[in-house]
């Protein structure tokens, strides 16, 4: 079973209380942008064997939404942060990078 920690409220949720979101990071387009970056933001994912960094929503407890860095292999939880973060904390980063060598932050477009 999956259990992470809201970085909102602080309390370890199983997956039971949480909603999963889809891929964190992604930049949305709205009505002014062409209809490849609209088709690339509906259809392009990531889909890794490995590390991942997810949105998640506590939805049976405070409400907020926040992204998780994890492992989909393994299910090891590297960390949870704030959804309004663009990238993940260099304490994440440098967990990961300890566990996964080769492992890099890729930028999103």
């Amino acid at each position: 079973m999956l259990i992470l920690e809201c970085p909102c409220c602080g309390v370890l949720a199983d997956e039971t209380e949480l909603t999963a979101g889809g891929e964190a990071h992604l930049k949305r387009f709205g009505p002014e942008s062409s209809d490849d970056e609209f088709e690339g933001y509906l259809f392009r994912r990531e889909n890794p064997r490995g590390v991942h960094f997810e949105r998640w929503r506590h939805s049976h407890g405070c409400g907020k939404w926040f992204h998780a860095a994890r492992n989909t292999v393994t299910l090891e939880v590297y960390g949870t942060y704030s959804a309004q973060t663009t990238e993940p904390p260099e304490a994440i980063r440098q967990k990961i990078s300890g566990v996964a060598p080769g492992w890099k932050w890729r930028l999103f477009k």
